[in-house]
C-alpha cells in the first residue's frame, strides 16, 4: 500500500482554490442548517443559539490569548502588545461610532430583509445572522495564513481544513440564526480573496507579530459577539471592526520606535 503525503492530495488546483471551497462549505452548510432549522422547535434552535455563544467564547478567548505570543513581545516588549490591543480598540470604536458603522450594517441588512422576503425577521435578528458567523469565518490565524499561503502558491490544505470546520459551523448558525447566515460566504469570498491576492501579489507581507496582534483584536470583538448570543449584552460590534485595521498600524508605529 503506497502512502501519499496530504501535501499532495491537498495540492492546489489552482490559486484561490481554498477560499472557493471555503465559500462553498458554508453555502451547503448554510442550506442544510435551513432545512434542519425549520424543523426544530424554537426551544431547540435557542439552545443552539446559546451553544454557538459558548463556542464563540472559546474561540474568542483563544484567539485573545495571542495577545501574550512571543514574536509580539520581541518585536515591542512585553506589556505594550496589550496597550496597543487597548488603543486600537478605543480608537477603532471612536471610528467606528463617528461612521455610524453599526447603523449602515443594519441598514443593509434591512435592505436585503426587504428583497428577500424576510419581512418577518427583525433587522437585528438578520444583522446577527450576517456578522456572527463572518467574522467568526474571517478571523484567526488560519484565515490569514492560510490565505496568504494559498496566494503564494504554497499550497492550500490549511483553507482546505477550515472549510470542513466552518462548514459544520454553518450548519448549526443557519439552523439558529436563519437565512442572514448564507451572505456570510460573500464576506467570506471578498476577505479571504483579498489576502491571497495579497499574498499572490506581494509575497510574505504579514509577519508573525502583526497576524498575532490582529487575531487578538478579532478575539476581543469576537467576546463581544459572544454576549450577544448569550443574551448577557448587546454590543455595536460592527463599530469595533476598525480595530482590525489600526492594531497593526500602532503595532507598526510602536515598532519602529522600540
Amino acid at each position: 500500500m503506497v502512502l501519499v503525503p496530504l501535501e499532495t492530495v491537498l495540492a492546489p488546483l489552482f490559486i484561490g482554490v481554498g477560499t472557493v471551497a471555503n465559500v462553498g462549505t458554508v453555502l451547503v452548510g448554510g442550506l442544510l442548517g435551513l432545512l434542519i432549522g425549520n424543523r426544530l422547535p424554537e426551544r431547540t434552535r435557542t439552545l443552539v443559539t446559546q451553544s454557538l455563544g459558548l463556542i464563540t467564547v472559546v474561540l474568542a478567548l483563544m484567539n485573545a490569548w495571542q495577545i501574550s505570543s512571543t514574536p509580539l513581545s520581541d518585536l515591542v516588549g512585553r506589556g505594550v502588545p496589550m496597550i496597543i490591543l487597548v488603543m486600537a480598540l478605543l480608537f477603532g470604536g471612536i471610528l467606528g461610532s463617528a461612521l455610524k458603522l453599526q447603523d449602515r450594517v443594519e441598514g443593509l441588512a434591512g435592505w436585503l430583509t426587504d428583497h428577500i422576503g424576510q419581512g418577518g425577521e427583525s433587522r437585528q435578528h438578520f444583522v446577527t445572522a450576517i456578522v456572527t458567523p463572518s467574522l467568526l469565518f474571517c478571523i484567526g490565524p488560519l484565515t490569514i495564513v492560510g490565505s496568504l499561503t494559498d496566494g503564494l502558491g504554497r499550497g492550500s490544505d490549511q483553507l482546505i481544513v477550515k472549510s470542513i470546520l466552518d462548514g459544520f459551523a454553518a450548519i448549526a448558525f443557519a439552523s439558529s440564526l436563519g437565512v442572514g447566515v448564507l451572505f456570510s460566504a460573500g464576506i467570506l469570498a471578498i476577505i479571504q480573496g483579498s489576502l491571497t491576492l495579497a499574498g499572490f501579489l506581494l509575497g510574505d507581507v504579514l509577519p508573525t507579530a502583526y497576524v498575532d496582534i490582529i487575531t487578538a483584536t478579532g478575539g476581543v470583538i469576537l467576546l463581544a459577539l459572544a454576549l450577544g448570543l448569550l443574551d448577557v449584552k448587546r454590543i455595536r460590534v460592527a463599530e469595533l471592526l476598525p480595530a482590525l485595521l489600526l492594531a497593526p498600524l500602532l503595532l507598526l508605529g510602536v515598532s519602529a520606535v522600540f
